[in-house]
């Protein structure tokens, strides 16, 4: 029985979640008439269609029909799956190459055409719709509503018109947040840090915007582009909209913000929204020109030709850059002032306790021990290399089962392949016989990789792997005291290390780490320095590390704990 995946999406918070099961109602008679099994169901809910790239409904339907779990995958409409031109392309491709058709209720079978124009129709779409709904804030806001969303110190009001239809965009100010606001304000032109400001109200259980804890840069945000509270003009009464512009980009699928000319900005007056006197606005703004004038002359004085020094550099990447996490509040670490590494959600937000600090060095030092001694301790290794065996000899044992049922398919795909050419070459060609070639072409293929090497009864597993792993941290531990080499030798460390948890001992200034490593960077290095030896000595190389390695790729070590 032909086995179909239902795929349904709706892309608005305003829309019903009934939204989905209506799609999949449709859809399921469809595939009773069909007589098609039903085997899954995916679905993303208020989630836009013009990427795939976060929507984690339509990853797992690629990803099962890529591993020969669907045969079929059938939902409303092709722009249920995408809207996007190259995302629906790529969608097609991967399917087309798993064997597996896409079926619409509007469109039928989906082939190259339907892409092509489909995807076509949608982008104009997209487009179009984004016009529209520009054009229709911009409408709201000439008429000095807002322009959408809603800032923290007011209120959406909810009223109706007498068409009994929601007016939308009006504004009211949230007399609480107004006086939190009005707070912020004073402490920041008396030269209060925004970080202190951010702690005090975290302290006090003052929920921030949306409900989230307070952060410097919730308060400082940016100057030009009008972020943050402190530079928000609508606490004057003055409504800007049009500043930014947002694209998304194609690597993330996420929106990036890009600052508009000045003259596409549209402003209007809204007194009734004012919540700071104009006194305290501009002791703000010049506050912001004193700290802007003090990074310049420090700038200055360190070096003339480079202004802004203290905005514009950035911190060189270490060692552990990144790698560094607190054990209590799960956030990550990072250098703050002398050298040291710090939470920083306790420096920023003050929500986590963990004031602990440690040196740089310290902490690389312990590490790089951590590393050689207690990481690659003899009986870490046996376990680790132990649990490794045993896994890679599962799958291959799995795998040799199914070598039976691969060659009995990969016969009937040959076979199938020549039926058609026959077909052809006696003139009985039909359209639809293109499209099964194509798929019996790409299931050829992908059987052919499955059956190209059976795996050995047991992984190639080197007995001086930890040596040989020891070997090389201390000799990177070398590297990095010569200045040629540090950078290389640190980059080559950080791949050893999955990450490190900082966690305060009961002890005063005592802190406790927990180096997570990682077996299957090891066993690379493990494999590339046998591969090095047996060149030497004119041997091949026995064995295939690289398919035991990948096939387990993430089994790590027990984490071990030391004392810094």
């Amino acid at each position: 029985m032909t086995r179909v995946a239902l795929y349904a999406r709706y892309s608005s918070d305003n829309q019903r979640d009934a939204s989905i099961e209506d799609q999949f109602r449709i859809c399921r008679e469809r595939a009773d008439r069909e007589g098609w099994q039903i085997v899954a169901a995916y679905k993303d809910a208020a989630i836009s269609g013009s990427s795939i790239v976060l929507r984690p409904g339509i990853q797992s339907l690629l990803q099962d029909a890529q591993g020969g779990h669907i045969d079929v995958i059938l939902a409303e409409a092709l722009d249920r799956l995408s809207r996007d031109q190259a995302d629906i392309a790529t969608v097609y491709k991967h399917l087309q190459f798993a064997g597996v058709p896409i079926v619409t209720l509007a469109e039928g079978e989906i082939s190259e055409l339907h892409v092509g124009l489909k995807g076509t129709m949608n982008a104009l779409f997209l487009k179009d719709l984004a016009a529209k709904t520009h054009r229709g804030l911009r409408g709201r806001v000439e008429e000095g509503k807002s322009g959408g969303g809603i800032c923290y110190g007011y209120n959406v009001v909810k009223q109706l018109d007498a068409r009994g239809e929601l007016i939308r965009g009006d504004r009211e100010i949230n007399q609480a947040e107004a006086g939190i606001v009005r707070r912020i304000f004073r402490d920041f032109a008396s030269g209060v840090p925004p970080r202190t400001i951010a702690r005090k109200l975290n302290e006090e259980h003052v929920p921030g915007p949306g409900g989230k804890p307070w952060n410097d840069t919730t308060i400082r945000g940016h100057v030009k582009r009008g972020t943050g509270i402190v530079n928000n003009e609508l606490y004057v009464g003055r409504l800007i909209w049009n500043r930014l512009r947002y694209i998304k980009d194609p690597s993330t699928g996420k929106r990036v913000s890009r600052l508009n000319p000045r003259s596409e900005w549209i402003i209007r007056d809204v007194p009734d929204l004012r919540i700071v006197d104009d006194e305290l606005w501009q002791s703000v703004r010049a506050k912001h020109e004193d700290i802007a004038e003090k990074f310049t002359n420090v700038s200055e004085g360190v070096q003339n030709s480079q202004r802004n020094l203290l905005n514009g550099a950035r911190r060189p990447r270490t060692m552990l850059s990144g790698l560094v996490y607190c054990g209590c509040c799960g956030g990550p670490y990072s250098l703050r002032g002398a050298n040291r590494f710090v939470c920083s959600t306790h420096v920023s937000k003050g929500t986590c306790d963990n004031n602990r600090t440690i040196s740089r060095d310290e902490l690389e030092k312990r590490v790089i021990a951590g590393l050689k001694d207690r990481l690659m301790a003899p009986e870490v290794v046996a376990e680790a290399m132990r649990a490794y065996a045993e896994e890679t000899n599962r799958l291959n044992r799995e795998r040799r089962s199914m070598r039976d049922a691969w060659n009995a398919e990969f016969k009937k795909v040959l076979k199938d392949i020549d039926q058609i050419i026959d077909a052809i070459t006696e003139g009985m060609f039909h359209p639809s016989m293109k499209d099964k070639m194509t798929a019996l072409e790409a299931r050829k293929a992908e059987l052919s990789v499955l059956l190209s090497g059976k795996p050995d009864t047991k992984p190639d597993i080197l007995p001086s792997a930890a040596g040989i792993y020891a070997q090389k941290v201390s000799a990177l531990n070398d590297a990095l005291d010569q200045p040629d080499e540090r950078h290389d030798a640190s980059e080559a460390l950080r791949q050893l290390i999955e990450k490190i948890v900082l966690t305060p001992g009961p002890e005063r200034g005592e802190i406790f780490a927990t180096l997570h490593g990682e077996l299957n960077t090891i066993l690379r290095w493990v494999e590339h320095q046998a591969a090095d030896r047996n060149a030497k000595s004119g041997h091949a190389k026995a064995g295939n590390m690289g398919m035991s390695v990948s096939v387990v790729a993430g089994v790590g070590f027990e984490p071990t704990t030391f004392r810094l």
